[in-house]
């Protein structure tokens, strides 16, 4: 029987990517979220915090194709302290924007290849990120907990 760590037929090269990268970010003392919500409209596929209070936002592109249909990725911009891509070895890299960092993964581990640039938060903005990373870790804590339970929004 398959346990939580093995890639499954319903698991999308994305979430692989993720799962890599977040496999990675902790061994660095980073939490992570995948799919986090930091507004309406935005949807980010990892948002890291760091053991400095550092947010790390983690776009993960499986195909050319996946990068070249994305034209959200510079509203995550506002929402982190760094910026990165996760991509696999195979990935055609020239194809990422200057400025923005990029991290080789698979399923199992990644590697920062390149830093972001650092565009520090305004501290009310991460005030109000933390917040609301703490409280959607919650919510998935006691939705592995409490499956039944249906969590009210608010």
């Amino acid at each position: 029987m398959p346990d939580d760590l093995t890639p499954s037929v319903h698991t999308q090269p994305g979430q692989l990517l993720a799962r890599g990268v977040c496999r990675h970010l902790a061994s660095h003392g980073f939490a992570c979220i995948e799919e986090f919500v930091p507004e309406r409209s935005k949807r980010v596929d990892v948002m890291g915090l760091g053991p400095k209070g550092e947010i790390w936002v983690i776009e993960c592109k499986s195909s050319r194709s996946d990068f070249q249909t994305d034209k959200k990725w510079e509203g995550y911009l506002e929402w982190c302290d760094r910026y990165f891509w996760a991509v696999d070895e195979a990935f055609p890299t020239e194809l990422l924007p200057e400025g923005t960092g990029l991290i080789i993964a698979d399923a199992y581990d990644a590697e920062i290849i390149r830093m972001g640039e650092e565009d520090t938060l305004a501290a009310a903005r991460r005030k109000v990120l933390l917040a609301k990373f703490a409280r959607h870790a919650a919510r998935r804590l006691q939705t592995l907990r409490d499956p039944d339970f249906v969590q009210p929004f608010g």
